[in-house]
């Protein structure tokens, strides 16, 4: 076989051998966890190795994968010279689903883009720039994810960012609906609560909306709650689920550790402590970088996340299910996280929120008028 796929095989067998928890895991924790992976990671790791075997048996390979294993998928990313863009770019890469990377931005995207094409899997990789590049960057796009906009800075709250972030994102959703109007989109860039609201007004106006095909990317909420959740639990954070719903910003994020599993003896006052802590996790990081940058390592692992269980999604996988910001009616609000079914068309199913503890439910009351207000800022925006 292929040089590159004996590699690649190789590498996977070695590093999900059982051996390997003795063998690397003191040295080298990954993502705050030991081995072994966490199921997620290991499904990554399964869907490249078949892939990586399969092409090992071809007789034609393309940069070390088969063409054949699975459907061809064009991702784009818009903002992937800043610093969620980079890191998610590069996990995009490493993506056995992705056939064709689209990297976009105002400016330094060739060189991001020159950089993670020399990494030896299966996307060809396309670097963008400026306005006159972006429909290039998005025809054909079967996902669009973005994190474009400014960072958050210490003592700049989510709102500061409106003002500059939500006339970035109304520019971009503009030319989804021109050039892809198909395509599933992933909002990073914040606020959240307010830059998917803008989108779908974007996308009403431009006759393309589609309320299955806009996500808002809660994911990074969801890993620290299982993150927090496991390090108070003192269980392995692999076997960890906590459902988060409301929307991406301080109280009106919601974990619901009463449903979190598996099932740990946490006092009331942990699962105050612990909620506070996920809520303002953004702040944890703005404050510890003290001024040189935001969550953008972790944002951009969430956001591979998420685009891979979309990808999953529209390829068919069963049962994908991910929390994340769509237009809902678990409540009375018109935007809401919660568990969605991904399917070939984006949203399959917005699953329902389940049992909540008292805390939880004036937690659910509580972030109801701050997120409603996000929304119509978002609405009115669009509609100016």
């Amino acid at each position: 076989p292929h040089r590159a796929v004996r590699w690649s095989l190789n590498f996977i067998d070695t590093i999900t051998h059982p051996k390997a928890q003795a063998l690397i895991s003191p040295q080298f924790p990954i993502s705050g966890h030991r081995f072994p992976f966490p199921p997620k990671m290991n499904s990554m790791l399964r869907s490249a190795r078949t892939l990586a075997t399969t092409a090992s048996r071809s007789s034609v390979l393309r940069r070390g994968y088969s063409s054949e294993s699975v459907p061809d998928r064009k991702v784009a990313i818009l903002g992937a010279a800043g610093g969620i863009g980079q890191p998610l770019s590069l996990l995009m890469k490493l993506n056995p689903l992705v056939s064709n990377l689209a990297l976009y931005d105002i400016a330094n995207t060739p060189g991001v883009a020159a950089d993670v094409s020399h990494i030896n899997t299966r996307s060809e990789v396309t670097g963008y720039f400026g306005d006159d590049q972006l429909g290039k960057a998005l025809e054909g796009a079967d996902v669009v994810i973005i994190p474009a906009g400014v960072p958050r800075k210490p003592g700049m709250t989510r709102d500061d960012l409106f003002n500059i972030n939500a006339g970035i994102v109304k520019g971009l959703c503009l030319a989804i609906a021109k050039y892809c109007p198909h395509a599933l989109v992933n909002m990073i860039s914040n606020p959240v609560n307010s830059t998917v609201p803008i989108a779908a007004e974007v996308f009403k106006k431009a006759g393309t909306y589609d309320e299955k095909r806009l996500f808002g990317v809660t994911t990074l909420d969801v890993v620290r709650a299982k993150t927090f959740y496991a390090g108070k639990a003192k269980v392995p954070v692999a076997g960890v689920n906590v459902p988060v719903v409301g929307g991406h910003a301080g109280v009106t994020i919601l974990p619901l550790f009463s449903q979190a599993t598996p099932n740990a003896n946490v006092s009331e006052e942990e699962i105050v402590a612990l909620t506070k802590r996920t809520q303002d996790g953004g702040t944890e990081v703005v404050e510890a970088k003290a001024g040189k940058g935001s969550a953008t390592l972790s944002m951009a692992y969430a956001g591979a996340l998420f685009a891979d269980a979309c990808l999953k999604g529209l390829n068919g996988v069963p049962d994908v299910v991910e929390c994340t910001f769509v237009q809902s009616n678990v409540t009375d609000l018109p935007f809401f996280a919660s568990k969605v079914r991904l399917g070939k068309n984006g949203v399959d199913e917005v699953l329902g929120l389940g049992p909540l503890s008292d805390f939880e439910k004036e937690g659910l009351e509580k972030l109801k008028p701050e997120l409603l207000s996000s929304i119509e800022k978002g609405v009115n925006f669009a509609n100016k």
